[in-house]
């Protein structure tokens, strides 16, 4: 995940401040959508018995419970570590595709060093073909890495590009993602409608971070809204259903809601206190 100017992390997960010498006072995009619950115990225990059985040193351990012990310590941080380093990967690929935009737009960039970097680690691919996907599309940025705040709702976020194709506005969001055993990248979840769509609610996008200067949002209210998957064979963009846009919509807003409780009720004082026994 990038980590836009006016991010801040918290306890209450990312929050986003009106300027840079203000408070954080909305959670993010993500954030809101982070409320809806998802069991990873499944997956969190295959990667932690696959790190187990494809471990180096498991033959020399079998006979030793300390040494056996050690490494299902060590073991049950796969899942978390996989999980770092896929936000690590993506952070990077997010960052050679800003620097894209900015060259294209004749602005300051680091596309040489961005890219350099991805080679460093082995994912000079993806940069391959996100620009065979930026040629065969004709993108033409407009706003990369925009960061935009709803006020009636009470979020924010940073969109990654604000963009035409082929003559339409849109509003894209990257997803760094895997390869599958035939070669293609793999597919989307659905909840980066919901990120597409509250991107598109916004009422304000920033113009000086510093100076804490926004403007009302000028990208309409009809905008395409696509998520593009990046992966090491291919880039495949897709285009959220507007037919489901409101629904997507409504179910962001009640997680919202989810957010607002869940902070309230932890500041709302202490919620257990003990008790004696009757007459003491």
């Amino acid at each position: 995940m990038t980590s836009p100017a006016l991010a801040h992390s918290t306890e209450f997960g990312r929050m986003y401040a009106r300027s840079l010498t203000e408070a954080p006072l909305v959670p993010s995009i993500t954030t809101v959508i982070s409320q809806q619950a998802i069991s990873l115990d499944g997956w969190i225990g295959y990667m932690a018995a696959t790190a187990m059985a494809q471990h180096p040193k498991l033959s020399d351990a079998a006979g030793s419970p300390g040494a056996l012990k050690a490494l299902v310590r060590e073991s049950s941080n796969a899942a978390e570590q996989f999980r770092d380093s896929a936000a690590a990967r993506g952070d990077r690929v997010h960052n050679y595709c800003e620097q894209v935009s900015l060259r294209e737009l004749g602005m300051p960039h680091q596309m040489k060093e961005a890219r350099e970097v991805l080679a460093q680690n082995g994912e000079e691919a993806y940069a391959a073909r996100f620009d065979a996907w930026w040629q065969e599309y004709e993108v033409k940025p407009v706003a990369p890495e925009l960061t935009v705040w709803n006020t009636e709702v009470g979020y924010a976020g940073t969109l990654d590009l604000v963009a035409t194709i082929g003559g339409r506005l849109c509003l894209i969001d990257y997803k760094t993602k895997g390869t599958d055993r035939n070669g293609q990248v793999k597919p989307l979840d659905a909840k980066v409608v919901m990120q597409l769509v509250a991107g598109m609610k916004a009422e304000e996008s920033i113009v000086d971070a510093a100076a804490g200067n926004w403007e009302q949002w000028k990208y309409g209210t009809d905008p395409i809204l696509l998520g593009v998957a990046i992966g090491e064979t291919e880039v495949r963009a897709m285009r959220a259903n507007p037919d489901v846009l409101k629904h997507h919509w409504f179910k962001f807003c009640a997680l919202r809601r989810v957010w607002q409780t869940s902070m309230d009720a932890a500041g709302a004082g202490q919620a257990l206190f003990p008790i004696a026994p009757p007459g003491k």
